[in-house]
């Protein structure tokens, strides 16, 4: 149990050592349950018990315990801090927030809920994705009461900020078709903080808030298996720690929050085969879909499981945008500029995984990175079609199209904007790759449990599973393919997070 301040350094070399071993480990499936009949004592016992100490379970475990319950959250990691660490930090939120406010940034609840309902998958959670949009401002003042720092400033330079603004264009709203389904306002709302940092700095925030309200925070306890009564409530885990076997009631109830599976690689070639050849599985290293397959044990529906984001971020540096990108017909298949979830669902759903940027002397990588690498160089765009093998003539009739239309200052395709169209003319001419299984891919599930707007979790005939909630990664929320947005995975683990935890907290205590 922590007794102090909140530690989450980590380095990146130990983080992709602990990835690289846990990649090479087979990881079985969850366990079945147990049922409570075969529980003769209980070694510890709380109101609410929060398995996962990312944004999701650590925001539901501040609300329970706000709520008046006692709570215990448990990490199956030595520390704290989840997938929501490691990223970002971004929580996408609008309709007139005050950061929006202060910043004069024209919002509404109207537009956001066009833009997320719209501008992604045909068939999203409306439900869901109504009430965060007018609960969005509300819950960024929620965010900002638990000690997270955001500044007064704002960027307009695409990419998440590397300085200390706080507000950006997180996604793909500024893009053709989503600029013409929904007005484009800056939503992505990021800790204040140089660097990549903010994940680390709003979970840093979070579990403080979470320690000092009193909520027991025990790292290196797994969840194994659910306990559940004859009547089908969720009693309780069987959790191991130091290599015991432990038996922790749940008196109100278990929230799940324990993340995806893309580090599961059997599970991950099971439910979600294009995430299988992704070159990053990006994800806390624990992310081996526990929590799923516990709720899937005890009866509960897994929504959308082959569904996740894959990123091919080819910018920043913006200039790479006035390249196009082909696929293995030498055609373009989508608006350059677009977010890099929405062009990496587009290479790895759609173009079998397959995908090149063509550039020229100006919109090349002018430094050294080895995210996408040099794969063809010549003096014309005949000489980096033949290295590639590419249909005779095809990359030549697609660059003269383009171009034909590019000096007139139009798109007719995909109707780049004007900041990023030019025809691709000087030597050399190149071609880098963006293949998922060579280029820099990172990949995460959003597929999991199927829940209410209180984070119950409901079986496949759509009854309530009782004691039984989850959130955030664990289940199947607000992100779905293709993730049209930084800070809709980190928004929908905090505020349906917090709502699992007010909702678990309001059930009467009192079982045996």
């Amino acid at each position: 149990m922590t007794k102090g301040p909140i530690n989450l350094a980590i380095s990146r070399r130990s983080l992709l050592t602990g990835l690289a071993a846990t990649a090479a480990a087979t990881v079985a499936a969850g366990s079945a349950a147990l049922p409570r009949s075969a529980v003769k004592t209980w070694d510890m016992s709380t109101d609410v018990l929060v398995i996962g100490s990312g944004s999701a379970g650590v925001c539901a475990a501040i609300e329970a315990r706000q709520a008046g319950a006692e709570v215990m959250l448990i990490e199956s990691l030595s520390q704290f801090g989840g997938s929501s660490a490691m990223s970002g930090g971004v929580v996408y939120a609008g309709g007139g927030t005050a950061l929006q406010k202060a910043l004069k940034v024209d919002d509404s609840v109207e537009e956001m809920y066009r833009f997320v309902a719209l501008a992604g998958d045909a068939n999203p959670p409306l439900d869901k994705i109504a009430l965060y949009c007018e609960e969005s401002p509300a819950h960024f003042d929620w965010l900002v009461a638990q000690g997270i720092p955001y500044s007064e400033k704002l960027t307009l330079a695409k990419g998440l900020p590397m300085g200390d603004e706080s507000l950006y264009f997180s996604g793909t709203e500024q893009a053709w078709p989503a600029r013409e389904l929904a007005k484009p306002a800056l939503r992505g709302h990021v800790p204040g903080v140089d660097g990549m940092n903010g994940g680390r700095r709003l979970m840093e925030a979070l579990l403080s808030r979470a320690y000092t309200l009193g909520v027991s925070l025990r790292a290196s306890v797994s969840a194994d298996r659910l306990v559940i009564e004859s009547d089908g409530r969720i009693a309780g885990v069987i959790v191991t720690v130091a290599g015991e076997s432990l038996a922790i009631q749940a008196k109100r109830g278990v929230v799940l929050a324990c993340g995806g599976f893309i580090h599961n690689r059997e599970m991950l070639k099971l439910y979600a085969p294009k995430l299988y050849e992704c070159s990053v599985p990006w994800g806390n290293v624990d992310d081996q879909g526990d929590g799923i397959n516990m709720g899937i044990a005890v009866g509960a529906a897994a929504l959308r499981m082959h569904e996740g984001f894959a990123i091919a971020p080819i910018y920043p540096p913006e200039n790479v945008l006035s390249g196009i990108v082909v696929n293995a017909s030498g055609q373009r298949f989508i608006s350059e500029e677009s977010y890099h979830g929405v062009l990496g669902d587009a290479i790895t759903y759609h173009q079998k995984g397959q995908a090149w940027l063509i550039t020229d002397q100006r919109s090349g990588y002018n430094f050294h990175q080895d995210n996408f690498l040099p794969v063809a160089e010549g003096s014309s765009i005949d000489v980096i079609a033949a290295q590639l093998g590419f249909p005779l003539g095809a990359l030549q009739q697609t660059v003269n199209y383009y171009n034909q239309h590019a000096i007139n200052g139009d798109d007719p395709m995909f109707r780049k904007s004007k900041t990023y169209l030019r025809p691709l003319q000087g030597a050399p001419y190149k071609a880098w790759d963006l293949s998922v299984a060579d280029a820099f891919f990172p990949a995460h599930t959003f597929g999991g449990l199927h829940t209410n707007l209180d984070g119950q979790v409901l079986s496949s005939f759509g009854d309530i599973i009782p004691g039984l909630y989850a959130a955030g990664r664990n289940t199947a929320g607000i992100p779905t393919a293709p993730y049209i947005a930084s800070g809709l995975s980190v928004g929908d683990c905090t505020f349906f997070g917090r709502r699992a935890g007010r909702a678990v907290a309001a059930l009467d205590g009192g079982l045996s």
